[in-house]
């Protein structure tokens, strides 16, 4: 294992490259390195896979951080890809600022991916973002276009901040915001739970709390306001988009969040995993994984 650290103007960057040898690709290669958001957030990029492949952007959710995906990138089927994460806003091992509007305004969500987009030569990459994800990639057509991706997943994404989409929590959201740290923990343990239907080996489950326990207060507070432009994002994509939602969410309602999503672009795709609730890559990533891999593959026919 080789470790090799470097400064540049604006990134700092550790590259850890390892030697697969029963790999299909002779080397493939682990990176860390950060990003720099236009108003200054630092923001964690991470990348594995095969560095020639495809790229595969990963958004995660609320509370989560890069280790949300590691059934993906931890996947042979998907090694054939390059497959890039990164830690959001108030999140794993980004900035974590202070202000409220720092997470009210969607824009700036959407800066730190085309932030992660450029930093990392992603060419034409396809983007899949989970619940609070599909906000930020939303946000990011918006702002941006789709002119520099090839596709994006949504998968249990937020499409809009509305009860006729969401299933109402008031206890669980309201005590993620307590100054009280034992409600805030219970908090965050609960909306974990309401994830899954089937719940993650307790290994996993462990990870994931602590993983969501460093998620910055601040964010937590004001994240809940956060603006969303539906319309004008999915309304004018052009790229193929897949809807990959469960139906037994507890936290979006899939049906509901589904029809809105085609109503704004009849060209919207949907699967419906019968069985799963709102982690489907995590609860059946098997099957999430195949399906994955036949979009990025259509997606570069397209």
């Amino acid at each position: 294992m080789l470790k090799i650290m470097f400064c540049h103007a604006r990134h700092a960057v550790l590259f850890t490259v390892f030697l697969f040898i029963s790999s299909p690709f002779a080397l493939a290669a682990t990176k860390s390195y950060t990003t720099i958001s236009p108003d200054g957030v630092t923001i964690a990029v991470q990348e594995s896979g095969n560095p020639d492949g495809a790229p595969v952007i990963f958004i995660h959710g609320l509370l989560g951080s890069h280790l949300n995906w590691d059934t993906q990138v931890n996947s042979p089927e998907l090694q054939r890809y390059r497959l890039i994460t990164y830690d959001m806003r108030g999140h794993g091992l980004s900035g974590k600022p202070t202000d409220a509007e720092a997470y009210t305004d969607g824009k700036r969500w959407a800066d730190d991916l085309a932030s992660v987009i450029s930093t990392s030569h992603a060419r034409k990459p396809v983007l899949v973002g989970w619940s609070l994800g599909g906000v930020v990639i939303t946000n990011y057509l918006a702002k941006f276009g789709d002119s520099l991706i090839s596709g994006a997943v949504y998968v249990d994404g937020v499409i809009e901040l509305t009860p006729e989409q969401l299933v109402p929590h008031p206890e669980v959201y309201r005590n993620l915001n307590s100054a009280d740290l034992k409600t805030h923990l219970d908090a965050v343990r609960d909306f974990l739970s309401l994830c899954f239907h089937t719940q993650p080996d307790t290994t996993t489950f462990e990870r994931l709390l602590a993983n969501a326990s460093v998620a910055s207060w601040d964010m937590q507070r004001a994240v809940q306001s956060i603006s969303v432009d539906a319309s004008q994002g999915l309304g004018k994509a052009r790229v193929p988009l897949l809807f990959i939602y469960g139906g037994r969410d507890a936290l979006v309602k899939a049906k509901p969040t589904i029809s809105r999503a085609v109503q704004l672009n009849p060209r919207i795709r949907s699967k419906l995993y019968a069985n799963s609730g709102h982690a489907p890559f995590i609860e059946e990533p098997e099957r999430f994984n195949r399906d994955l891999s036949s979009f990025i593959d259509a997606t570069a026919l397209h």
